[in-house]
């Protein structure tokens, strides 16, 4: 797998973060922060790819059982990640601009500098308008990869034996 060097430049710090956590029980690898709209195509798709990558994700889709506390649920999944990926679509900003659940999973994991986008569907320029942190955030983006590629990308970013590549 090659990197282009501006990948490499953004997903070095989170490849630190990641590294110094490193392993401890019950931590996921990924929180998969995702507007609810996507939860049954976008962000199952991606979360499957990142399993079969060997990537321990963190899925409300999968993580929080019925008659749980959804929110309760969404922050010890928050605590019990080592980085977050933010699916960026359409949806996702829609709510992130209503001040949905997924407003608040962005705020906490760009608090703790350990977010890495994957702009699906969009642009950062729209990312941008909506909210400039997160667009100021080098990530992925699928017009460019796709989702298995992405995937990949982020299993050889979690894992602890890997280095990333220049291309």
């Amino acid at each position: 797998m090659t990197y282009t060097p501006d990948e490499v430049r953004a997903l070095t710090p989170y490849r630190r973060t990641v590294e110094s956590l490193g392993l401890q029980p019950d931590l996921r690898d990924i929180f998969l922060c995702h507007a609810w709209d996507d939860r049954r195509d976008a962000a199952t798709k991606l979360s499957d790819l990142l399993e079969a990558e060997g990537v321990s994700v963190w899925f409300s889709e999968k993580d929080i059982v019925l008659g749980q506390p959804f929110m309760r649920e969404i922050d010890r999944g928050l605590a019990r990640s080592r980085a977050g990926l933010v699916l960026v679509t359409p949806a996702l900003l829609t709510r992130v601009n209503n001040r949905g659940v997924s407003d608040k999973e962005l705020s906490e994991l760009l608090a703790r500098d350990q977010l890495i986008p994957v702009v699906h569907g969009t642009t950062y320029d729209e990312v941008r308008r909506v909210s400039p942190l997160l667009g100021s955030r080098n990530g992925l983006n699928t017009s460019e990869d796709s989702m298995e590629v992405i995937a990949t990308k982020i299993a050889e970013l979690v894992a602890l034996d890997g280095e990333l590549v220049a291309g």
